[in-house]
């Protein structure tokens, strides 16, 4: 996907601080354990005659598994990280200098080398087995921690000293000491020259290897942009588009972004996907789902963002805990009463209420705030220039929730059809399943069609009667017997006799329920499918877009 260039992500943001502070302490846990391991048999060798060498070894371990738990608790800063990274680094590779050293001279010791012949021979043989594991620590480093390549080359170079140093200088001495090297001494001045040449290797390498993660996590950010919105994580996918969680990349707003499928990329589908966002746009109500902005990117992908919603749709809602209370189901009817009159009164069908596409979220504080989602499928009132763009002579909806004119005549809705599929959902909400259900599409259309829906009571159900003489009012078949806007449902609503579900109905619900709502997401639980099908042809796609 060809990405609208945009400025790269603040190291000083949440995700890079969270991100650098898992990445220095898996280094510091991989350290530990790579410690523990090399030194583990010198460490028992050492044992056996305790000297600098067996503190040293068990120095270092004890600092790799400290700067590990030090990152690994609570939340660090971006300068804390880096100064467990690097200072940590540095101390570490100090010790391991003088480690070096004095197992040379324990080496010289136990072997009885006494020729400068044979000094030198061993201290170039130990001295790059030292340095091949220092630059094995380094190119690990560069390969987890995110860091810009010229901050790797300052640091690697700077770490690689005390090494190159500690093995110019220190020589062993009796008794498994250390001594200053003469500076007469034959080693002088290649000795150093060629430490400092090897270790230039383990920068370039070092420096490289962040080049390529560096670069690699760019092009990551870069293909998560779209305009000025980073995409986080897909939350959602529905007839028309996916949806991702999202945040502007200048204000740090979390968005909800909806995208338009690819298999779903003609003319007429950019052209309906970009109708839904201006259609939704004109709506203001605080029940209905505010779209923020929206746009294309370079190479044709059109997007929308809006509001990112905390809560869970009413098809989960149900999921987790059946059947709701009477008074939840009025307050959610009336809230949607109020998003639908406002679309209405504007002449906006929405044609595809059901669970799915109803949320209750948290907003200022308060619980069970309704979201009207999703006018992907909106058609409006008067004439559409384009007929196709509405889905005008398309049976179009989700089957469970139709009315059975929108079976029969697609063409003939009107705000009463919105009335039936918030009638079916009502039904759905007070006795955990749908109205109609069938093996088919077919058998559940016919049903809409023909069938009278079951009494509450039939199934076991048992509410305040005037409510559920509203609820069956709304699944009449004959528009003219139903209520005939959505302001007088709310009405009838508002007068029926239920016991109210308050404030501390609604927290005592999410605090026993949100776990199990947040599990069915994770596992991807989804609602009822939307069906369009014109003519022949026939296709489904998820629900919760």
């Amino acid at each position: 996907m060809q990405i609208t260039p945009a400025p790269a992500v603040s190291e000083n943001g949440e995700e890079a601080r969270a991100f650098l502070q898992t990445r220095v302490a898996l280094f510091w846990k991989v350290m530990f354990f790579i410690i523990l391991l090399s030194s583990g048999l010198g460490a028992l060798g050492a044992i056996a005659k305790p000297g600098v060498d067996l503190v040293l070894t068990l120095a270092l371990t004890a600092q790799a598994g400290l700067l590990w738990w030090l990152c690994a608790r609570g939340r660090r800063s971006i300068a804390f990280s880096r100064m467990i990274e690097s200072g940590g680094l540095l101390m570490n590779l100090v010790g391991g200098a003088f480690l070096g050293r004095y197992l040379l001279a324990g080496f010289a010791r136990d072997h009885a080398i006494a020729t400068a012949e044979g000094l030198l021979m061993a201290d170039g043989y130990l001295s790059m087995v030292a340095e091949g594991g220092t630059a094995m620590m380094v190119a690990i480093r560069a390969a987890l921690i995110p860091s810009v390549p010229r901050r790797t080359i300052i640091l690697t170079a700077v770490v690689g000293i005390p090494m190159i140093v500690a093995s110019t200088v220190l020589v062993p001495a009796a008794h498994g000491r250390l001594a200053w090297r003469a500076l007469d001494s034959g080693a002088l001045p290649w000795l150093p020259a060629t430490a400092a040449m090897m270790w230039g290797f383990a920068v370039i390498t070092s420096a490289v290897i962040s080049w390529v993660i560096f670069g690699l996590r760019a092009q990551v950010r870069e293909a998560r942009r779209l305009g000025q919105y980073v995409l986080e994580r897909k939350i959602g996918e529905g007839g028309m588009g996916q949806v991702y969680r999202a945040h502007h990349g200048m204000m740090r707003r979390p968005s909800a972004l909806k995208l338009l499928r690819g298999d779903r990329a003609g003319e007429i589908d950019l052209r309906r996907f970009e109708r839904e966002v201006q259609l939704t746009a004109r709506l203001t109500h605080a029940n209905t789902i505010t779209i923020f902005d929206y746009g294309r990117t370079n190479d044709g992908v059109f997007y929308y963002a809006m509001e990112l919603l905390d809560g869970a749709n009413l098809q989960r809602i149900v999921a987790a805990s059946g059947a709701q209370a009477a008074g939840r189901v009025v307050r959610i009817l009336t809230m949607a009463c109020g998003a639908l009159t406002e679309a209405h009164a504007i002449g906006l069908i929405h044609r595809d209420i059901k669970p799915a596409n109803i949320m209750l979220c948290t907003q200022g504080g308060e619980r069970d705030v309704v979201k009207l989602l999703d006018f992907g499928l909106v058609k409006e009132l008067e004439v559409d220039r384009d007929a196709k763009l509405s889905g005008s002579g398309t049976l179009t909806g989700t089957p469970q929730y139709m009315a059975p004119e929108s079976i029969l005549e697609p063409d003939s809705v009107d705000v009463r059809t919105d009335i039936y599929s918030l009638g079916a959902v009502a039904y759905f909400l007070l006795a955990g399943s749908e109205v109609f259900d069938g093996t088919s599409i077919v058998e559940v259309c016919s049903q809409h069609l023909h069938q009278k829906p079951d009494a509450l009571a039939m199934r076991g159900i048992v509410v305040p009667p005037e409510l559920e003489e509203v609820v069956l009012a709304c699944l009449e078949k004959d528009p003219d017997r139903r209520p005939q806007t959505a302001a007088e449902l709310r009405r009838r609503l508002e007068g029926c006799e239920v016991e109210p579900w308050e404030s501390e109905s609604a927290r005592a619900w999410w605090a026993e329920y949100r776990g199990v709502i947040e599990g069915d997401a994770l596992e991807g639980t989804g609602g009822v499918g939307t069906i369009e099908i014109a003519g022949a042809p026939r296709s489904s796609a998820g629900a919760g877009g």
